[in-house]
């Protein structure tokens, strides 16, 4: 898991380093090497608020604690990181009385999908049974592709005709999975844009409809964002928290750019909990989100005490 999260966030990680070496060139630590490390990680799209608390908790460690070597000091940057991730971690939520409700909602192409096929592989292998909810019904071949995956990890899909009513495709799903016993029931709604007002709402009646079917759902309205997107990830999530009520994010695609910090700016910005991250194109390729996992491969390139790299 490590290595394929390392791997995953390769670029960000090898921008921080050639970065950080640029900035510690000189061996010493002084006041320009702090100004120029908060700019790095606002480059990296760790948020200016983040970056800034960063900075100033690492300068008075290094005050306070008489930190001379860089090594020691990409250590520090890396333990508050983890910290500010620490802050809002929560494990997926599963209902004591099935079925579970996911519901994954975003923008386009952010990788909804595949999300869904990945999260319903994660619960047959461990045994259990799921079922899914084409609620994407405008996008062409929208419900071919949730099929297409659905085959392949054997769960069967609830849909409806293209064009039809989402609401109308949740309420059969909710059904479906309460008459069949499913453990898992993972709705798949369409891409859109956030400043879309009526699709927004669209959205929220999905959501009203899944809720007065089942007590207690949906259990994690899941934002999924494509990592690739860097701080307009934030200007999404804050209108679909707003508009969803979005319990968690998802991390898609972190591999495509060096943007690999906007998990910190999500944390400390908007105080969501980054539950699920994508690190590779396989079925088996989403993990849950481990903050501390998360800070070492943000700096597995950069430099610690001795001399050496964070590998483990």
């Amino acid at each position: 898991m490590f290595e394929k999260l390392k791997a995953s966030l390769s670029k960000t990680s090898s921008l921080l380093r050639e970065g950080m070496d640029r900035v510690f060139s000189g061996g010493a630590i002084g006041a320009d090497s702090f100004e120029e490390l908060e700019a790095l990680l606002i480059q990296v799209d760790v948020g200016v608020k983040a970056a800034s608390e960063i900075v100033e908790d690492v300068r008075e460690r290094v005050r306070r604690e008489r930190v001379q070597d860089s090594g020691q000091l990409t250590r520090l940057i890396m333990e508050k990181v983890a910290a500010i991730l620490e802050t809002t971690s929560k494990p997926l939520q599963v209902s004591g009385l099935p079925p579970t409700v996911y519901v994954l909602v975003g923008v386009n192409g952010s990788g909804k999908t595949t999300t869904a096929a990945k999260l319903a592989h994660r619960w047959v292998t461990q045994g259990r049974t799921a079922i899914a909810a084409a609620c994407d019904t405008f996008r062409a071949a929208a419900i071919d592709q949730l099929e297409a995956w659905s085959n392949r990890v054997g769960i069967e899909v609830v849909k409806h005709q293209e064009g039809s009513d989402p609401a109308a495709v949740a309420f059969d799903a909710a059904h479906a999975a309460v008459a069949r016993g499913r453990d898992l029931l993972i709705v798949d709604t369409a891409g859109r844009l956030h400043t879309k007002k009526n699709l927004m709402e669209e959205l929220k009646k999905v959501i009203r409809v899944i809720a007065r079917e089942i007590p207690g759902a949906p259990h994690e309205v899941l934002l999924v964002i494509d990592g690739t997107t860097g701080q307009n990830g934030l200007v999404q999530a804050r209108v679909f928290m707003e508009a969803a009520g979005v319990t968690g994010v998802v991390l898609t695609k972190l591999d495509g750019s060096a943007r690999g910090g906007i998990a910190v700016a999500i944390a400390r910005e908007l105080g969501l909990p980054i539950k699920l991250v994508g690190v590779g194109e396989g079925l088996d390729d989403l993990k849950d989100f481990v903050p501390g996992d998360f800070a070492r491969a943000l700096f597995a390139s950069a430099p610690l005490p001795g001399g050496s790299s964070v590998t483990s």
